[in-house]
């Protein structure tokens, strides 16, 4: 049997030495290595999109990859490919390391250098763990026994441009189409979620911070579980109890989310910490909700900037919603997305504050009527983000209201003239 072996190194020399040795395994398939973390969750994730049979029996994760912490890395793959075999290869392969390697779900460790007769035998002893999982599980599409799992973050340019409304409505929306969704506030000192839908609840995404490995029991009595058919993980009452919920943290509590909802989507606030800005990287579409106004256009591209500069999220794959449009607004979807460089919907939300009033003065957003242009707005975006269950063979899909194209007209004047000669700065 072939044992195909998916190598992730970010230093150079070190994933020629590890090709090398790989391509002298007898029936080894190596792949070509990966760079960083996020290429290997992007190339495992294609993989299992095109057939669960695609994915590689071993994946070898070297110490320094990067971004993402090898061991935090380790414990995402093992999440969201729990018949991959991952084996972690470090200069130090002494009790701790590899107690920790154990505990993030690794089937092994290399010791630095590295030499044949030990990556011979720890490639084989994954393989065949990878082997004997996917025989137990029978064929190949019941490897993952959870639903799909895709995650979605919705963050703010700046406070006040409707970040939490729009997620709030994204998961409605994708609840109603049919789908198991989570709304997550990880919006930790000034989370909005549980007021928006009139929700008091004791337990918040703080009491998950401190717990490695979440059992489904665990995060049920932590998620309370609405009338409106969503799943809510609430941020905690007291401000400063977000501080507990950490990068690591975060990346726990989304992988467990990701493993037992077909929907995540998680309101990031407007401020950038260590949890929301590990969310971003590893979500599968990152919403960024702006006005179209100069302040906070700007604002999205300095965002934008620093999300880049972290290794947190490209501008390109970043998804642009432009709320509060209007056509006689002079700065225009198409001028947004040039000057931040990321995609722009195709579907504007308009700017009609007096359809929400109500409902948000009184703490009940699921309540707004569907003859909303607003909402009409937010959950054609929800298909157009590929958020709902897609209509069966034969069910028409639902036209999407008030969703004028992307190429819109622009005018060169007054604020956006002031855009324009800000676009370096």
């Amino acid at each position: 049997m072939t044992t195909r072996i998916l190598p992730a190194a970010a230093d150079p020399d070190a994933a020629r030495a590890i090709s090398s040795l790989l391509s002298q395994l007898p029936a080894a398939e190596p792949g070509a290595p990966v760079p960083d973390s996020t290429t290997l969750l992007d190339t495992l994730g294609r993989l299992a999109a095109e057939s669960i049979d695609e994915l590689p029996e071993v994946v070898l994760v070297h110490e320094r990859i990067g971004p993402v912490p090898a061991l935090d890395l380790i414990r995402e793959v093992a999440l969201r490919f729990p018949a991959v075999g991952v084996v972690l290869v470090s200069s130090n392969a002494g009790p701790a390391v590899f107690s920790a390697a154990m505990d993030s779900g690794a089937r092994g460790v290399i010791g630095l250098p590295l030499a044949y007769e030990e990556l011979a035998a720890r490639v084989q002893a994954a393989a065949q763990w990878s082997a004997g999982v996917r025989r137990h599980l029978g064929r190949g599409a019941d490897v993952f026994s959870g639903p799909g799992g895709k995650v979605v973050t919705v963050t703010g340019a700046k406070g006040g441009v409707g970040t939490t409304f729009t997620a709030v409505q994204f998961a409605l929306a994708a609840a109603a189409s049919g789908r198991r969704t989570a709304l997550v506030d990880m919006d930790l000192q000034a989370g909005d979620v549980g007021s928006y839908l009139d929700v008091q609840f004791r337990r918040s995404i703080a009491d998950l911070a401190g717990i490695h490995d979440i059992s489904p029991r665990v995060l049920q009595d932590a998620v309370y579980e609405d009338r409106t058919g969503l799943a809510l993980l609430l941020a905690p009452a007291e401000g400063e109890r977000g501080e507990e919920v950490d990068e690591r943290a975060a990346r726990h509590v989304v992988g467990a989310l990701r493993g037992r909802y077909e929907l995540v989507v998680i309101d990031c606030g407007s401020q950038v910490t260590g949890a929301n800005a590990a969310a971003v990287e590893t979500a599968d579409v990152a919403v960024l909700v702006t006005t179209p106004d100069v302040v906070c256009v700007r604002a999205a591209k300095r965002l934008v900037r620093m999300w880049e500069r972290l290794q947190v999220r490209k501008a390109e794959d970043t998804t642009m919603v432009v709320n509060r449009w209007s056509k006689h607004t002079e700065i225009q979807p198409a001028l947004i997305g040039q000057i931040t460089k990321t995609r722009v919907t195709r579907t504007p939300v308009p700017a009609a504050f007096k359809e929400l009033q109500a409902v948000v003065d009184a703490g009940r957003v699921q309540d707004l009527d569907n003859r909303s242009t607003v909402k009409q707005a937010l959950w054609a975006l929800a298909g157009e983000l590929g958020l709902l269950t897609p209509p069966s063979e034969g069910e028409p899909e639902a036209a999407a209201a008030g969703a004028p194209g992307a190429a819109l007209a622009v005018r060169a004047a007054g604020p956006v003239a002031r855009l324009r000669r800000g676009r370096e700065g």
